[in-house]
């Protein structure tokens, strides 16, 4: 019975996104997209047990990933199937992979099990009145991302899809343009890295053409859990770990928004905890809704963390919090950042790359990583985009 249905699933597989490529397109809002994987994986046969050599297997993946649209709503699955074909006295037999579907044989919850089997849900996009997102994230920021900015809860994928939220509110949808509210959870499961921006538009009762668009908000971010992801060694140098909380106010003013330039101008100020400080004024937009571009002028505070919360930051979180313990050291320094991009395909391919560091030149000797500029480049392409991934 388990052979029937596992060809029966294979079948519909290559079948259906070629059946529904053959009907007339009706006019009307929704979409549906499918993927398929196929390949191995070479996972642990018992994920509670320690890691070796023993304790490994390799598997056939079959992944199922549809992508479903009605208009502003979007739901995404990420159905993934982990087996082998194993010959026996009556055929040939199929062992499935048991931590992919029961809770205890994975040693996590049921929520921790199956709620990343859901890749995202959302309503809308990112800046529109109403902004709702529940799943997979590679852009968690909030306001003007100086405390977070394109936090990822993807880093450990395929092997653990981390499943986050995002709800923004601006009162404009109630006809009531005067506050919003931005938020975001890295990981429902655990609800370790979260934050939240309120901001208010003073002079949204105006007449003034730029001015009623300003907005003034402060921004809290915390992380209850920064040794979360670090090994048992790390975590006994340290000791426990307290809980982060990086706070800070922000402006911002759109300036332009048209199909050829668009322009808003910015500001922040942030405190991270033992005194570190840091604040920024830059500007940024689109050009002919493809190329990003921006600029910043900063003052930092000794040992301040610009973007504290960062795509990378599950993979560093426990050295972040290992930096943050010292007591900040050195003197204020002003430095800049520009970065351009561009973006194809309604936001599928992006890459944008960054470029930072002081006005003063690096010292001749007992020079530290602050010192020197940084080169960032980053390329994203979002889900479904290629074949597997």
């Amino acid at each position: 019975m388990r052979n029937k249905l596992l060809i029966g699933v294979l079948m519909c597989s290559f079948i259906l996104p070629f059946a529904m490529a053959q009907e007339p397109s009706a006019p009307s809002s929704f979409g549906f997209g499918f993927e398929l994987g196929l390949g191995t994986e070479t996972l642990p046969i018992d994920p509670t047990a320690p890691a070796d050599v023993t304790n490994q297997a390799t598997y056939q993946k079959l992944a199922l990933k549809p992508d479903i649209s009605f208009g502003k709503i979007g739901i995404g699955l990420d159905v993934t199937l982990h087996f082998n074909i194993k010959p026996g006295q009556n055929g040939s037999n199929i062992e499935i992979y048991e931590p992919d579907w029961i809770p205890a044989k994975a040693g996590k919850t049921f929520f921790e099990l199956y709620l990343p089997k859901i890749a995202y849900v959302r309503y809308g996009q990112k800046g529109e009145n109403l902004f709702v997102k529940l799943g997979s994230f590679d852009d968690g920021t909030l306001g003007n991302g100086f405390i977070m900015g394109n936090y990822s809860n993807t880093r450990f994928l395929p092997e653990t899809r981390i499943f986050g939220a995002a709800l923004d509110i601006d009162g404009q949808l109630f006809d009531f343009p005067f506050v919003g509210i931005e938020t975001f959870a890295g990981n429902l499961a655990n609800f370790d890295v979260f934050g939240s921006r309120l901001y208010v538009r003073p002079l949204a009762g105006t007449e003034m053409p730029l001015l009623k668009n300003l907005q003034v908000g402060a921004t809290v971010a915390a992380d209850t859990d920064p040794l979360r992801y670090a090994s048992d060694s790390f975590r006994s140098s340290v000791g426990n770990a307290d809980t982060v909380t990086i706070a800070g106010l922000d402006t911002k003013l759109p300036v332009l928004n048209t199909p050829v330039v668009s322009m808003a101008v910015f500001g922040d100020l942030a405190f991270e905890p033992r005194g570190r400080w840091g604040t920024m004024a830059g500007l940024g937009g689109k050009l002919v809704n493809i190329v990003l571009y921006g600029a910043q002028l900063r003052v930092l505070g000794p040992d301040f963390i610009p973007t504290y919360f960062d795509g990378s930051y599950d993979l560093f979180r426990h050295l972040k919090y290992q930096a943050l313990q010292q007591e900040a050291a050195g003197s204020v320094y002003a430095g800049w950042l520009a970065n351009l991009g561009f973006s194809l395909l309604s936001d599928a391919v992006v890459f944008q790359a960054s470029l930072d560091g002081p006005f003063a030149a690096a010292p001749a000797s007992g020079a530290t990583i602050t010192d020197y500029p940084h080169l960032r480049g980053v390329l994203t392409l979002a889900e479904g985009l290629l074949a597997g991934f």
